[in-house]
């Protein structure tokens, strides 16, 4: 517990980070309501650690809005995580009947927002060495 005088404060922690991150899933992911999700869940000063995006909430939004709109994208949830300030949101990326990619996103927390996000993202390959590649 690496930054934490005690473990209830750890624990109080995630349990705010997970609450929040699970229900910005839902709505941004889910239902595909981009500009609720980030006016909710998301700071307006969000630093944002994806090159092809500027920071703030504002043009997280924008940028975000027209792939969440294309009825043939899809993100499907694999797994929220929360562990103190931070959590993670696994997910399985594609459009229509393409093997898309894994995508990671990593959050962190800040009063109850979203301030911080990074993300990996890793295209599935056509043959792997094993019947479970990324997902």
């Amino acid at each position: 517990m690496i930054g934490y005088t005690d473990s209830a404060e750890h624990a109080a922690r995630t349990a705010v980070t997970r609450a929040v991150i699970t229900e910005f899933a839902r709505r941004f992911y889910t239902e595909r309501d981009v500009r609720g999700a980030f006016e909710t869940f998301v700071a307006t000063d969000y630093i944002q650690h994806n090159p092809g995006i500027a920071d703030g909430r504002d043009a997280a939004v924008a940028a975000l809005t027209p792939m969440f709109a294309d009825p043939d994208f899809h993100a499907d949830l694999q797994r929220v995580l929360a562990d103190g300030d931070y959590g993670i949101i696994h997910l399985h990326g594609y459009r229509g009947s393409e093997r898309g990619g894994a995508v990671v996103d990593l959050y962190r927390v800040v009063n109850g927002k979203i301030a911080e996000h990074w993300d990996v993202i890793q295209p599935i390959p056509e043959t792997a060495r094993n019947d479970h590649p990324l997902l």
